[in-house]
């Protein structure tokens, strides 16, 4: 299929901008890049793209020729998936991005099952907090947490997405509890650097409350603030999905919970188009069928919606005390 590695390669340096980039992001020497272009125009009988100042770009034939080839490709792929799927499985390859730390810690396995249902399934993933750009740097898909941005991309939200406020049992005992948002400004706070939020914002009632905690412990990994609570450092903001193992051990204690932190979503974001790939429809199925409702990493909602509790104590607390 040499034409349509012509068409692809062709299609890279449109994007890329170069020759070079186009090379790299396709695993290929600049030579084999070069001689499927010249033989892409020699074909056609024009030319297809001009270099300028700045780099690579197409010409008016070039971007014709370039939408036309765009669509050639997506029917290939259309095509393959459609037979893949008529034999009874998905074929492909799936270049996936995922957060680091939900991903390894709750994504992975799932992959893991996904490619033991799906034989001819190629992954390919990158698990890192980076936001990539799905479109420039052809992901099929990416999990994110937190409030989406505006944009083109077609969003799917999988299930909520909750963080509690955690401290050990060592530094309640020194410290003191406290009873309410205002109180954490009296505590030393482990401060999570990975985000443009620093503030602390809670649920009173029909109010929003945001509080700006302090400490001389900050880092930008979960794991490690985790760490740090559960050797009695002091107060942290963590999602459930991190602090789940830790709550149900008894290492950290959920604090606050009368006044719920806001909801984020864990969401998966695919490239705009009504056609839903079966490699990126069989991820979003698996997905909701694992994560979906009341997601198994998060023991305080669990609590809550199973035994409608009320009170002071921690959901847990009382979910313990619930009749069998």
């Amino acid at each position: 299929m040499s034409e349509l590695d012509d068409i692809r390669s062709f299609i890279a340096v449109v994007e890329s901008g170069g020759f070079g980039r186009a090379a790299d992001h396709l695993g290929l020497a600049k030579s084999v890049v070069s001689r499927r272009i010249a033989r892409l125009e020699a074909d056609l009988g024009t030319r297809l793209l001009s270099r300028t100042t700045r780099g690579v770009v197409a010409t008016e034939a070039g971007l014709e020729f370039k939408a036309r080839g765009e669509r050639i490709l997506a029917d290939l792929v259309e095509a393959r998936e459609s037979i893949a799927q008529a034999a009874g499985g998905v074929a492909g390859r799936l270049r996936l991005s995922m957060p680091l730390t939900f991903g390894n810690r709750h994504v992975a396995p799932l992959l893991g099952e996904l490619a033991s249902r799906h034989a001819l399934l190629e992954i390919d993933v990158e698990a890192s907090d980076r936001y990539v750009d799905l479109i420039g740097e052809r992901f099929d898909a990416a999990i994110r947490i937190g409030t989406l941005k505006d944009s083109s991309l077609v969003a799917r939200k999988i299930a909520p997405v909750h963080a509690v406020i955690l401290a050990s049992i060592d530094y309640l005992a020194r410290k003191g509890r406290p009873l309410s948002p205002a109180d954490i400004t009296r505590h030393e706070c482990l401060l999570y650097t990975g985000t443009s939020s620093l503030d602390w914002t809670f649920q009173a009632g029909k109010r929003r409350v945001s509080v700006r905690p302090e400490g001389r412990l900050r880092a930008d990994s979960g794991e490690t603030l985790l760490e740090w609570a559960k050797a009695g450092l002091g107060l942290v903001q963590l999602p459930t999905f991190i602090a789940s193992d830790a709550i149900r051990d008894g290492s950290l204690e959920p604090l606050l919970w009368q006044y719920p932190m806001t909801e984020h979503g864990l969401y998966v974001v695919r490239p705009p188009g009504a056609y839903v790939p079966g490699k990126v429809r069989v991820l979003i199925d698996l997905l909701v069928e694992r994560f979906g409702g009341a997601p198994y990493w998060d023991p305080c909602q669990i609590a809550l919606r199973e035994h409608g509790l009320t009170g002071g104590s921690s959901p847990l607390e009382q979910s313990a005390h619930q009749p069998a």
